[in-house]
């Protein structure tokens, strides 16, 4: 019974079309859930590390003191990970599919340019509120 089984399986194969796609020869489909590759906008980026903490690859690395943001592409698994976790929505998903590489091309380095914003002073000689209980 179980040769029927596997005969039917193999007539069944031969004769679809096959379920991938030749790519890159062939365009892959890209829908609004496609993930390609992940970007930062280095104006938003405020070091704070959790995009680095939260890769499961560990292809994500920030330097707060050097101001940079690095990402090794070929360790990067894509789970969209570090955009779900970062505070100020500076990484995002594009859905551009990156062309296939044949060698390493080392790791891309983003200098973060973000600015602290700074404190509003308080006016000299104005007496501080006090809140009774």
């Amino acid at each position: 019974m179980a040769f029927f089984e596997m005969a039917k399986t193999a007539i069944i194969t031969v004769l679809k079309r096959p379920a991938t796609r030749r790519y890159p020869a062939v365009a892959a489909k890209k829908t609004a859930l496609s993930r390609g590759k992940v970007t930062v906008d280095p104006s938003r980026c405020i070091s704070c590390g959790m995009c680095m903490k939260k890769c499961p690859a560990g292809a994500i690395c920030v330097r707060k003191d050097e101001k940079t943001w690095s990402i090794d592409r070929l360790k990067c698994v894509v789970c969209n990970c570090c955009v779900d976790v970062c505070p100020v929505h500076c990484l995002t998903m594009e859905t551009d599919y990156s062309p296939c590489m044949r060698q390493h091309q080392g790791i891309e380095v983003i200098t973060i340019t973000y600015v602290k914003p700074e404190r509003p002073k308080k006016p000299v000689g104005e007496p501080e509120e006090k809140t009774q209980a």
